[in-house]
């Protein structure tokens, strides 16, 4: 189609500058379907001074393993300001996956070198700003409103498909997957047997397969749907093999 061809450009942040804010976070998700890993946030910052889309940026998804390693020391000179955020399966399983996708938002905004004067955001729902259960937040509420006084009055505007119309909503998407990705290529060399290296903690039919002969681990989301473990006498020692990368 030719909207996921078309590539990302400014027009949304400079109508947001235009507007009176002058320093704008582009905000996108990356693990939120996965059943193992964590779901990561990656914001950047940018101002009046970043003229220009940066050439190359699209939405992760679209980008090869190769292109967007190849992309986040470009994105890091372009903008103002970057930070990637986390939520652990543990925190997913504690609290929910909305709950966690605010956890990795806001310990993404405590990162960034000033806070934003508004959040353009990913799809459709601002599950940044809005509450899931407070009370589950009262640390990093604290801590953020040391650093951001004015948290509670922070504008979040959403744009369904914004990391493949905005570039700066495209290169938060790049931060975060390649950040996350790194992560579970590390956390495979702890858990073997998943093929993170290869998936990321999606559900691939080896993947699944593996949790059918290993059982969960740690890091799997253990509250989500998973196939159960097969006796020990049935599992036998064959895995199906996970190939090319999961995007």
């Amino acid at each position: 189609m030719a909207s996921s061809t078309k590539p990302p450009d400014l027009r949304a942040e400079k109508g947001l500058l235009r507007a009176g804010h002058a320093l704008v976070a582009a905000c996108d998700e990356v693990g939120r379907g996965a059943v193992g890993g964590p779901v990561s946030v990656g914001m950047v910052l940018v101002d009046a001074t970043v003229k220009r889309p940066l050439a190359g940026v699209r939405d992760s998804k679209l980008l090869s393993p190769a292109a967007r390693i190849a992309m986040v020391p470009k994105i890091r000179r372009w903008v103002v300001g970057y930070a990637v955020g986390h939520a652990t399966a543990a925190e997913i399983d504690e609290f929910g996956i909305m709950a966690a996708l605010r956890m990795a938002g806001i310990r993404a905004m405590l990162m960034l070198p000033a806070q934003p004067d508004i959040v353009l955001l990913d799809g459709n729902y601002d599950w940044l700003s809005t509450p899931v259960q407070p009370s589950l937040f009262d640390d990093l509420a604290a801590a953020q409103d040391a650093v951001c006084p004015n948290r509670r009055s922070l504008k979040v505007t959403t744009m369904i498909k914004a990391d493949m119309k905005c570039s700066s909503v495209g290169a938060a998407s790049i931060l975060a997957k390649t950040e996350r990705d790194a992560m579970m290529v590390d956390l495979a060399m702890v858990h073997p047997g998943y093929g993170w290296e290869v998936n990321k903690g999606y559900a691939t039919a080896a993947h699944m397969d593996a949790l059918r002969h290993l059982g969960p681990s740690t890091h799997h989301r253990q509250s989500w749907r998973l196939p159960e473990r097969m006796p020990a006498d049935a599992a036998g020692d064959s895995l199906i093999p996970d190939t090319g990368d999961y995007l």
